[in-house]
């Protein structure tokens, strides 16, 4: 097998091509002309999007799906063709790729004339696909290169000037932070990021400049493979401990990185960046840390962040910030830092960060019904919850919107067991910003159930700390629930990585229904 990744002409083939971080990469390829398929279980606007663009894509991840590089002498669809033109739509039969095969057959009936159009793709997964998946298994058997997702985008920064954003927490909204203001500067970057952004209208980005912007996640352990120019660490805690069993193992990963790095752009309020890592180029909230980078006149408001910026003692200027919190304000540091180092001028970082809209799922709006704000965040740590949290309670407090003192309701779904479990007195103490907390079962992400926790055992505890709390088991009691009991002036904040976010426009329009005139 090649041991490198091949931007050639090779065709790729994505296992789960629908996934945040898969979708990303095969965006950027079929953007780059590379001929693109892979497979998934369900249409979704994500997949939608690359069907769009001349992707490929089988629904349902089988073994008969690679019978089209091995038997069909198709060309790839023309551009602005509809690639169902080639490839059968979901409403046609998938079994053995019957509907294309049969076109290529008509055209050729010899299958090494069509390895020669096509070849066996380079196949690409995530760690979410297992070595028993019987597509995964097809690719091995038939030769195929194969890579990691991580392999790729690793290919993709050595392509580029790159800029790699790592961290516990932040790090999708530091990336797109950085993205947007060297996209608004007129650097044309391409972008690849965990979460979906307004701005591109997705989440990844093709430029024409030589820079990349890419969210690096250490989720498993991938994060050692990439060489940046500028590496960005916004902080280091143990979050995936169903790939870790100690933090100490998390921070020899960063430290992998943080080395590969040819700068390093840290967060020394996080004392594990600061002595483990010694960045290079350092951003603090704290004026008198002796970072690079610091703010003061700091103005946590209902809409907006306001704050004086200093560069290494001197004062740039003022910046106003539309994301909320002390932990926004701490990764628009980051984007500064990176965008001085760049040679971005302090006033053209400023106008970016005005009009920043956020990533979708990070304090995301969803909708302002009955005088109810509905928000949605991918908050899914303890330390992630308890900054969110506290957020809210600036946005309820201070908001124009509200006509009415309301309450900050937290509607959290745990994600997996594993974490879970870990994590269960935090999680029990970081509500403290709430004043209801709806729990419902554990998203288990694939995870088995091993009986050892619960979604009632975490609002139990977290009732102990003195939080009131609703356990509601399933999304469909949640959401008869919350069409029950949300009042006017709330803020109902939907926490979580899983699925909790689908119930949100059924509770919207219960309460769309019952607004207010003007």
């Amino acid at each position: 097998m090649p041991s490198s990744v091949d931007f050639t002409g090779k065709p790729f083939h994505f296992i789960g091509i629908g996934g945040i971080g898969m979708s990303a990469l095969a965006y950027i390829l079929a953007k780059r002309n590379l001929p693109v398929y892979g497979s998934d279980i369900k249409s979704s606007h994500i997949t939608q999007r690359l069907q769009a663009m001349g992707a490929h894509i089988f629904w349902g991840q089988n073994a008969s799906n690679f019978e089209l590089f091995q038997r069909s002498a198709l060309d790839h669809s023309p551009a602005g063709q509809s690639p169902e033109k080639a490839v059968p739509s979901a409403g046609e039969s998938r079994v053995g790729g019957s509907v294309a095969i049969a076109q290529a057959v008509k055209q050729n009936s010899s299958d090494q004339a069509a390895k020669s159009v096509l070849g066996l793709p380079q196949v690409v997964c995530s760690t979410a696909i297992h070595q028993g998946n019987a597509e995964y298994r097809a690719a091995l058997d038939l030769g195929c290169p194969m890579f990691h997702r991580s392999d790729v985008l690793a290919a993709l920064i050595q392509d580029y000037q790159s800029v790699a954003v790592a961290g516990t927490h932040g790090k999708t909204t530091t990336s797109s932070l950085i993205g947007f203001m060297l996209m608004t500067a007129g650097l044309d970057p391409t972008i690849v990021v965990g979460g979906e952004v307004n701005a591109w209208e997705g989440n990844a980005r093709l430029g024409k400049g030589p820079y990349l912007v890419a969210e690096a996640d250490e989720s498993d352990g991938s994060l050692v493979k990439l060489v940046a120019k500028i590496g960005v660490v916004t902080n280091v805690e143990l979050d995936h401990p169903d790939h870790y069993n100690t933090l100490d193992q998390v921070i020899d990963i960063f430290k992998v990185f943080a080395q590969n790095c040819q700068t390093l752009v840290g967060c020394i309020d996080d004392e594990i960046v600061k002595d483990c890592l010694k960045p290079s180029i350092s951003y603090s909230l704290q004026p008198d840390s002796g970072a690079d980078y610091t703010a003061d006149q700091v103005l946590y408001g209902a809409d907006s962040t306001k704050a004086r910026i200093w560069e290494r003692g001197v004062v740039l200027g003022e910046m106003e910030l539309k994301l909320l919190g002390k932990h926004n304000l701490s990764n628009a540091l980051a984007a500064i830092a990176v965008g001085r180092l760049l040679g971005v001028e302090f006033s053209a970082i400023v106008s970016a960060m005005a009009s920043f809209e956020g990533a979708r799922r990070r304090f995301e709006v969803r909708g302002f019904h009955n005088d109810i704000l509905f928000v949605d965040d991918y908050a899914h740590h303890p330390s992630e919850i308890h900054v969110t949290l506290a957020a809210a309670q600036l946005r309820i407090k201070g908001s124009e919107k509200n006509s009415k003192s309301g309450r900050v309701v937290a509607i959290f779904q745990p994600h997996r067991y594993s974490r879970t479990l870990t994590f269960l007195p935090e999680f029990a103490q970081s509500f403290g910003d709430a004043d209801l907390v709806v729990v419902c079962d554990i998203y288990s992400a694939g995870e088995p159930d091993l009986g050892q926790i619960s979604g009632q055992k975490v609002a139990d505890l977290i009732a102990k700390e003195g939080r009131k709390v609703e356990f509601q088991a399933s999304l469909e009691s949640v959401s008869k629930f919350l069409t029950q009991n949300l009042q006017p002036g709330d803020l109902a904040l939907f926490l979580g990585a899983g699925n909790l976010n689908q119930i949100i426009p059924e509770v919207m329009a219960v309460y769309q229904s019952v607004d207010r005139p003007d």
